[in-house]
């Protein structure tokens, strides 16, 4: 049996006319964290969205060896793989406990919820204190700890981060990352990694692959791809 979690076998997308990925195969690692890398438009989020059933692709989406491609997105959450989105998209009408209660949408057990409400406020207390305002009265970095807490409380075995430290500060995005190096080391989750910021995402994975225009380019340990001269030229500006 494959020690991989997923694995994306040739997957291919368009937007119209458009080729958004082209053969793309990936795989990431049971307790792993893999980084998607590549420039803007590069297909990044396409490929996240591809997985969760949220744009139409060909190929194969493997989770645990089974296939996914054919599921709704609310089975492939039920499953345990969850997307944390670009952009956040948190309700922000709905109070902070509104949010995370939808996280929670599909189970029902209400004791093991709320064993994970604690979880969440413990990994992240400014949560708690703002529990009963509504989201869209968080600053940006809470409302990407509320992101990350929405999808936690549906219990995941893996989580998809589609550009963590979009918009926020230096220090928010050190304690944003500092969750996710939590989450893998503490919680044994598996992560998948979409991110602007190369050094950043280099420091944090395994293994990352390069998109570029919607193929996969490049890929390897995150340690020889920051040694590597063509990826410093090109992503890290040395």
């Amino acid at each position: 049996m494959s020690d991989n979690l997923l694995e994306l076998r040739g997957v291919s997308a368009s937007y119209g006319a458009i080729q958004a990925l082209s053969n793309v195969s990936l795989a990431v690692p049971q307790g792993g964290i893999v980084a998607l890398l590549g420039s803007n438009g590069a297909g990044k989020s396409t490929t996240l969205n591809a997985i969760s059933r949220l744009v139409e692709a060909r190929g194969e989406v493997l989770f645990e060896g089974q296939s996914i491609a054919r599921l709704h997105s609310d089975q492939i959450v039920a499953k345990g793989l969850v997307q944390v989105p670009e952009g956040r998209q948190v309700f922000k009408d709905m109070s902070v406990e509104e949010n995370l209660e939808l996280g929670a949408y599909l189970r029902g057990n209400r004791r093991e919820a709320a064993e994970d409400f604690e979880q969440v406020y413990a990994m992240f207390p400014r949560l708690k204190e703002r529990r009963e305002q509504k989201a869209s009265t968080l600053s940006g970095g809470e409302q990407q700890m509320l992101a990350i807490g929405r999808a936690l409380m549906a219990r995941p075995r893996m989580i998809m981060f589609d550009e963590p430290s979009m918009g926020l500060s230096p220090l928010l995005v050190e304690q944003i990352f500092e969750a996710i190096r939590k989450l893998n080391r503490e919680r044994g989750l598996t992560i998948l990694l979409v991110e602007q910021d190369v050094r950043l995402a280099l420091a944090v994975a395994d293994y990352a692959y390069i998109l570029e225009n919607g193929e996969i380019s490049v890929q390897g340990p995150s340690k020889q791809l920051m040694d590597d001269p063509a990826v410093r030229r090109a992503y890290l500006g040395v």
